[in-house]
């Protein structure tokens, strides 16, 4: 099963993105095809070198975990507006665009919005 799950919260200070990853997670372990699209404020998840309190969950490993079995996108524009270039993300996150959100939503089987 394709699996597209959109994301719109910041990393923290909410939970939002953080379930929306652990479920990415185990749907990865239940060999579905998961694609993540990070929007808004959610792409700060993919900000590479995050530094968390010890046993504080980090954003950047769990979605290290998606990015081995799946994939990971981000908007462009979301990315733009927040001041994150391309050397910034995590390693195998990706710029995206609108139109490949269009695409991977049509061709979903479920689309999850967190």
């Amino acid at each position: 099963m394709d699996v597209l799950i959109i994301l719109n919260d910041p990393p923290y200070g909410t939970e939002r993105s953080y379930n929306g990853l652990r479920l990415a997670k185990a749907l990865i372990h239940k060999d579905s095809k998961v694609m993540v699209f990070l929007m808004a404020d959610a792409v700060a998840c993919a900000k590479r070198g995050q530094k968390v309190p010890q046993g504080f969950y980090n954003m950047e490993l769990m979605l290290n975990a998606v990015i081995r079995k799946g994939e990971v996108l981000l908007c462009g524009t979301c990315m733009d507006a927040r001041g994150i270039t391309d050397e910034d993300i995590a390693v195998g996150a990706r710029r995206s665009t609108m139109q490949a959100l269009a695409e991977r939503t049509l061709a979903a089987d479920k689309v999850l919005v967190f």
